[in-house]
């Protein structure tokens, strides 16, 4: 069994492993700097976690991976070829059944300089491809799925992590960014086809820096539809990022406020598009990022 420490700011995981896929794509992904692969007991990590390989004796099937955190197993297992992409889904669950310090929405985030968009979305909905374009244009992610902001403020703390691309989006996103580092793909998942995308070396160099939200993008992807751009009212603007906030409830009224502050402050589009780059620009056009 393998023991490393992930240090993704403002988290870190104390991994367990037996995986060799885990092992590899950590590196890939993250880099050596971000990673201490022989941690003593002395070493913090906010979150101590295992993914691990088992095969049942006198089983036919697939060897599989386990996610646990401090002992709670909270997904069925997978075959062992995905269990990379298992980890990261099992960080975000980690961080977003745990954290309280913020209002966590379920998000893309990508700010030019010191000013952020939300992209808050369902799955399928196109967000993590609208959030490839954004980096493509020289955006910086602060996270691809999880939007950390302050109570009671429009600020949101960097979680630089990947960014997960489904099916006919790893080759969209592999053409706008062939330079980019990815991982390993998982196939036939509950999602389909997956892979991991790391952030830029922009993205990462910032991932300490704040940012302060000034927009919230409801993506939809429509093969029919050249680019729909439709204002959002205040009160669909604060629907959207309830019905995606995970700890609301948890935060009782501190979250509610600071949805609404959210609500009452940034500008709301929902926006169908089929080419990503015509939101990007429609935002930079509209309001004046550099």
């Amino acid at each position: 069994m393998h023991e490393v420490i992930l240090n993704t700011h403002p988290f870190s995981f104390r991994i367990h492993t037996n995986a060799p896929l885990v092992l590899k794509n950590l590196e890939r992904i993250y880099g050596a700097e971000r990673l201490n692969f022989s941690p003593n007991s002395n070493d913090f990590a906010h979150y101590n976690v295992s993914l691990v390989i088992e095969r049942k004796l006198g089983r036919l099937w697939k060897p599989q991976a386990h996610f646990l955190c401090d002992e709670i197993e909270p997904f069925v297992p997978m075959d062992s070829d995905k269990a990379y992409a298992m980890l990261e889904w099992g960080l975000n669950w980690v961080v977003a059944a745990h954290e309280v310090n913020h209002a966590i929405v379920h998000a893309a985030v990508l700010a030019k300089e010191d000013k952020a968009v939300l992209l808050p979305a369902p799955p399928g909905s196109g967000k993590s491809t609208t959030c490839c374009a954004f980096m493509a244009h020289g955006w910086r992610l602060l996270s691809d799925e999880l939007a950390l902001i302050t109570p009671n403020t429009l600020t949101v703390t960097p979680f630089v992590r990947p960014a997960c691309l489904k099916n006919k989006s790893i080759e969209v996103v592999k053409g706008w960014l062939p330079n980019s580092v990815y991982s390993d793909i998982a196939r036939n998942t509950h999602k389909g086809d997956v892979v991991h995308l790391s952030p830029s070396e922009h993205s990462w160099k910032h991932r300490y820096h704040d940012a302060v939200l000034t927009t919230v993008v409801m993506p939809t992807y429509n093969a029919n539809t050249y680019c729909d751009i439709t204002p959002l009212t205040q009160r669909q603007t604060f629907q959207q990022v309830f019905d995606n906030c995970f700890n609301v409830g948890i935060l009782g009224q501190e979250g509610f406020s600071t949805l609404s502050h959210a609500a009452d402050n940034l500008e709301g589009y929902q926006i169908t598009f089929n080419n990503a780059d015509e939101v990007v620009a429609f935002i930079e056009e509209t309001h004046g990022f550099a």
